[in-house]
């Protein structure tokens, strides 16, 4: 029998204080309760709208422009439109150029909603930029845009 590997408790103190990766995804988490909030009585998430912001462009985006914007993978991407299909939120369909390659329009409802949800986001952004008074959110967006 061999003797169990032992991790010592201070260890686990210093990921605790010290790890970006974990820090970043509480907060991630945090910020991502306050505008589900935010957005629950128009019936989305802080990701839909964050996705329905994708699709407001002069032309149509593809699936991959989309998913390299939000980071996703395709399959992720694909997942998280079929409630918006559903909704009559968003459209897809195939580009004309290239048939392999799929094209994601919002549908006029969809504006609709987007345009309701602008007010709200601006509302909640603003709440929280308010809570980091002695932080600038101006180099928080960049460090941010650094790691992605």
């Amino acid at each position: 029998m061999s003797n169990p590997i032992e991790i010592p408790f201070e260890t686990t103190i210093l990921v605790r204080d010290s790890c970006l990766c974990l820090h970043v995804q509480r907060a991630a988490r945090a910020l991502a309760r306050r505008f589900d909030d935010a957005l629950r009585p128009l019936g989305l998430t802080s990701g839909q709208f964050s996705l329905l912001m994708s699709l407001n462009r002069p032309r149509p985006p593809t699936i991959g422009s989309v998913s390299a914007l939000l980071a996703m993978d395709r399959t992720t991407l694909t997942a998280n439109l079929k409630p918006l299909e559903r909704r009559g939120l968003v459209a897809v369909a195939p580009d004309e150029n290239d048939r392999r390659s799929r094209l994601l329009t919002l549908t006029p409802a969809g504006k609709v909603l987007l345009a309701s949800a602008v007010p709200i986001w601006k509302t909640a952004h603003a709440e929280i930029e308010r809570l980091l008074p002695d932080s600038d959110p101006d180099r928080l967006r960049a460090d941010l845009l650094a790691l992605s």
